[in-house]
């Protein structure tokens, strides 16, 4: 039986009361995730703006980087380093972006873990998940701005020229970074469980090398493999001038489905790994 309230002298049953409590629709929860959006960006903006020395610091290191790479070849291989310079400049701009985009999660982990924040990520509405995916999402586009600035960089120390049709680069880099995210994912997972994992960040990064230079035509295996794919049809693309339409159906096919392959199984370990980390009860240790 209803309990009755008073109403303007009146009784009316609780089954027939109003209320202005409705469930969120779809456009509220676009109008939160982007405002999610904002917030994490504006959050990447600051701590870049705050600390100009270590970001003008990293800029400069992966110039510096491959002025010796490229003023080294020369004078050591001569002619041999010119003529392959087209694949030296994509392969690095790739390498680059691909260190930006996997390390970002994991050091973001760490880092909320050693300042005690980590715990009330879990207490966000949207979940823990979407933030870490919405993080990742803003690393990649800090990446590709990365990128965008070395090869602005290396062009003009090198005096070379490259096809750079949007419509292309776009597409490709961002498929081809796909699966370095959800390497990742599967890193942010490690630092959610173990916390302190940057030794394992040295290795990886030679690990990227030779998957970005690893000759697809060597194995049928090789294709499948993170960046190989998407850094021979970039290259391809970037230095041969070959449009976006003009790779087979089986090229694009192997590109996207490594690239949602990767990224859908390294963001499932890594909610995996979060469960791990609440029952073991060390979110909040470091």
């Amino acid at each position: 039986m209803s309990a009755p309230t008073e109403t303007d002298g009146r009784s009316t049953p609780a089954s027939e009361r109003s209320t202005d409590d409705t469930a969120p629709t779809a456009s509220d929860e676009r109008a939160g995730l982007w405002t999610l959006v904002r917030a994490v960006a504006y959050k990447k903006y600051l701590l870049l703006r705050r600390y100009p020395v270590n970001t003008v610091s990293q800029l400069v290191t992966l110039y510096l980087f491959f002025a010796v790479l490229f003023f080294g070849g020369q004078a050591l291989a001569g002619a041999a380093i010119t003529d392959s310079i087209e694949g030296l400049i994509v392969g690095y701009m790739l390498w680059s972006m691909s260190i930006a985009a996997y390390g970002g999660l994991s050091w973001a982990v760490m880092r909320e873990a050693q300042w005690g924040t980590l715990e009330q990520l879990y207490m966000s509405p949207y979940g823990f998940g979407t933030v870490m995916a919405v993080r990742t999402f803003v690393n990649v586009v800090e990446a590709l701005t990365w990128g965008v600035l070395i090869l602005a960089s290396m062009l003009l120390t090198t005096g070379e020229t490259l096809s750079l049709d949007p419509l292309t680069v776009v597409p490709l880099v961002a498929l081809t970074l796909a699966p370095v995210v959800g390497i990742g994912f599967v890193f942010g997972g490690l630092a959610l469980v173990y916390k302190r994992i940057e030794s394992m960040f040295q290795l990886v990064q030679f690990v990227l090398i030779g998957l970005i230079a690893a000759p697809v035509s060597v194995s049928p295996v090789v294709p499948y493999l993170p960046l190989a794919q998407g850094s021979h049809l970039l290259q391809r693309a970037m230095a041969d001038g070959v449009h976006l339409w003009q790779f087979s159906a089986t090229d694009l096919a192997i590109l996207v489905g490594t690239g949602v392959g990767y990224l859908v199984v390294g963001y499932l370990a890594f909610l995996r790994a979060s469960t791990v980390a609440r029952r073991r009860g060390v979110l909040g240790h470091y």
